[in-house]
């Protein structure tokens, strides 16, 4: 889809430029380094498009995403708001003819993911999500030590995170609006294991416990859960297990850890460690800090999609799949049953 000539002709804005984790920045600064036109941000919040315009002097603010829409010539825009914003504000830009990047996840419901990838292909236009962590030294690591070999046939990928803690008055922990507990971290650990096991899922299975914390916040009933436990049977014999807890006491340093019949390999956010039984059954374990990320590929890849036809890596159907694993994970919870994909 070689639609611009060059990256400079490619005009970029993003809507929302909240505070938090400076992402509004950062998205700017990368499309940037991919040598993509900053030219446009749009914010409810007048102190965040004050701080905008410090950021990127001279760049076009709006306060609501139809001026926007109307008054600018940005062409591609990401959308870094809450969770169930993204599918009606991805609608209405894909509509008015723009490319879109959504934050992390693309929607909360396979349904909503449908309706964005029907628009952009009428349209012809991008659409595509934020996965920057596909990009993460360790998973590429852990792709390299088992193309090597070295912890031999995968057999089953588990991944965890989380701790005993109030998950706090924000928008993240509102069920509604965040979509459930497994909708943040959730996202990227699915995304990890597809990337290692390169196989289809066949089943899902998931179990959830709410009502701890829900008398002990504001969002009350609209609290996310306090823990969420889902299983995918993948194609290829491999399993997969994710965790995301807000009542573990003793929660374990790793976040993934791959068992293969020669070995295990895992890590947490910074550090991985290989073990390997030797000949006596002693373990010999190596450990280590994770290569540097690699995130800058992700919009160097759009950029070079939009202008030399390169493949877009993080299509919206990529994009689609953890988020129908998730809201399959949270159908069966509910049903006390087992749950086939549709999109595997």
């Amino acid at each position: 889809m070689a639609k611009f000539k060059r990256p400079e002709d490619i005009k970029v804005g993003v809507i929302g430029y909240g505070p938090s984790f400076g992402m509004g920045p950062t998205h700017l600064n990368d499309m940037k380094k991919a040598k993509m036109s900053p030219l446009a941000v749009c914010d409810s919040d007048p102190a965040r498009l004050e701080a905008a315009q410090n950021d990127f002097p001279g760049i076009e603010t709006y306060d609501t995403v139809d001026k926007m829409l109307k008054e600018s010539d940005v062409n591609l825009i990401t959308i870094i708001t809450p969770h169930d914003s993204h599918a009606p504000l991805a609608l209405k830009c894909l509509k008015a003819g723009r490319h879109v990047v959504c934050e992390k996840p693309l929607a909360i419901t396979t349904a909503d993911c449908d309706k964005m990838i029907a628009e952009a292909e009428k349209q012809d236009l991008v659409l595509t999500t934020y996965h920057n962590r596909y990009w993460d030294g360790s998973i590429l690591r852990a792709l390299k030590i088992i193309k090597e070999g070295k912890i031999g046939d995968v057999i089953r990928i588990d991944a965890h995170m989380g701790h005993w803690g109030n998950p706090g008055d924000w928008w993240r922990s509102s069920k509604t609006i965040s979509g459930g507990i497994l909708y943040d971290w959730g996202v990227h650990l699915i995304e990890y294991m597809l990337q290692i096991t390169g196989s289809e899922v066949v089943e899902v299975t998931g179990f959830a416990k709410r009502g701890f914390w829900a008398s002990k916040t504001k969002w009350k009933e609209d609290t996310q859960e306090d823990e969420s436990f889902g299983i995918m049977r993948f194609e290829n014999g491999i399993w997969g297990t994710l965790r995301i807890t807000q009542i573990d006491s003793n929660p374990r340093n790793s976040m993934i850890e791959i068992t293969g019949t020669k070995g295990t390999y895992g890590w947490d956010y910074d550090n991985f460690f290989l073990i390997t039984p030797n000949e006596h059954g002693e373990k010999i374990t190596h450990t280590g800090r994770h290569p540097e990320v690699e995130w800058w590929r992700y919009y160097q890849n759009i950029a070079d999609h939009l202008t030399k036809g390169t493949k877009l890596v993080i299509t919206p159907q990529w994009s689609r799949r953890p988020i129908h694993f998730i809201e399959l994970m949270c159908k069966s919870a509910e049903k006390g049953a087992s749950m086939k994909p549709k999109y595997t």
